[in-house]
């Protein structure tokens, strides 16, 4: 029998639920995978485990980088980020056992996985939401009734809570839940004043599936007062920045186990126990936040541009301006005189004149600084993020390179 076994993550949530119960009480290591990564673990399967790991799982990581890479974490660091997010849970008043979780996020992703390992721990009930749910209101109103008895913990990334925000009966179930942790992605400014102004419970948070998902999380009265970040570290976890570099570091109980080296596992790099995440970061009175990602950095013109940063200012302008825009991202071109500069793809929301919408754009973008300003604007129909709400930048590029 091979060392780790495989389950494809197909459609079927809460099949799938239970079998990873399964595996888990036998004490087995279990990589979960969409259907069209099968044959990348395929190694994996054939190599040794680290030793005494006890039951755990391998998720994938790092797709919105461009290379995947994979991920072991044992079973027990993840129950206990689920017992820190109980205590979190509490110090805002809820009792974790008397809620109900709701999950719309796929198993073979870490955020999409730890409400399973709340469910068991807590011993409270878990709801898969399909997807197709997400997309349609009306069928996520009919099926996914709240219980007035449980109050409803929900995980979304920022496209999904835009997407229910937009339509009156999904805005009514949101009110419904005593709390909402929005993560995977950044949270645009627009978005986050959109759901104060609601008073919707947002806990917006940060993680990553080397951390075992949440690690910091902001309470749902202090982003209602305005606060922005992402709130305070959990009890399990501790958050520094890197003097020499930025990088947010954390240091825990449920970091992973080891990494797919491409030949064996290795185990995840530390520093005095501290993992460098490669998220720019600052720790301020407000807990956590998030300035962007080092290695999406590009110097332009001498100064240093995050280009995820420059996509929310974008997004706000936009909405202010109210153009037609549905997606926006933002990608580094070599430039011999700049040495980098951004170009920006965009999707327009519906048929469009085109130039006469780039001339806006281009306007617009005469707002920023110089070297903040897209070079170019391109228009791209086909642009969407993946299901975790984040942008597979590498895949971008392929189709800006393609282009004749």
């Amino acid at each position: 029998m091979s060392p780790l076994q495989l389950l494809l993550d197909q459609g079927d949530r809460a099949a799938l639920a239970e079998q990873l119960r399964l595996s888990w009480r036998d004490g087995l290591t279990t990589a979960v995978v969409a259907p069209q990564e099968q044959q990348m673990v395929a190694p994996l399967l054939e190599a040794a485990l680290p030793a005494d790991l006890g039951p755990g799982v391998v998720l994938g990581t790092g797709g919105s980088a461009g290379a995947r890479r994979w991920c072991l974490q044992p079973l027990a660091g993840l129950q206990r980020a689920a017992t820190a997010t109980a205590e979190w849970l509490l110090g805002v008043g809820l009792d974790p056992g008397n809620c109900e979780l709701l999950n719309p996020l796929p198993l073979h992703h870490i955020s999409g996985l730890m409400p399973l390992v709340r469910a068991e721990q807590w011993r409270v009930p878990m709801r898969c939401l399909p997807p197709q749910w997400l997309r349609d209101p009306a069928l996520l109103v009919e099926n996914a009734p709240l219980d007035r008895k449980r109050p409803a913990l929900v995980s979304l990334v920022p496209t999904q809570l835009q997407r229910l925000l937009e339509d009156p009966r999904a805005l009514a179930w949101l009110r419904g839940c005593a709390v909402i942790w929005v993560g995977g992605a950044a949270l645009p400014q627009a978005l986050a004043e959109d759901c104060r102004r609601e008073g919707l419970h947002l806990a917006p948070c940060y993680g990553s599936t080397e951390t075992g998902a949440m690690v910091a999380a902001q309470l749902p009265q202090a982003f209602l007062a305005g606060q922005s970040g992402c709130g305070q570290p959990l009890a399990h976890a501790e958050l520094q920045v890197d003097p020499s570099s930025g990088a947010l570091q954390i240091r825990g109980e449920s970091l992973a186990a080891a990494l797919w080296s491409g030949e064996a596992w290795e185990p995840l790099p530390l520093q005095q126990g501290w993992w460098s995440s490669g998220d720019l970061a600052r720790l301020d009175a407000g807990g956590l936040q998030l300035l962007g990602r080092l290695d999406g950095a590009i110097q332009s013109g001498g100064e240093t541009v995050f280009p995820e940063q420059v996509e929310l200012v974008l997004q706000q302008q936009l909405k202010q301006a109210g153009l037609p825009i549905e997606s926006l991202l933002l990608l580094p071109v070599e430039d011999p005189l700049w040495g980098a500069r951004l170009l920006a793809l965009v999707r327009p929301a519906g048929p469009q004149d085109w130039p006469a919408l780039e001339r806006a754009l281009q306007r617009l973008a005469e707002l920023l600084p110089p070297a903040q300003r897209p070079r170019q604007w391109l228009c791209c129909e086909a642009l969407e993020r993946n299901a975790m709400g984040k942008w597979e930048r590498q895949r971008w590029r392929h189709w800006l390179q393609s282009l004749p």
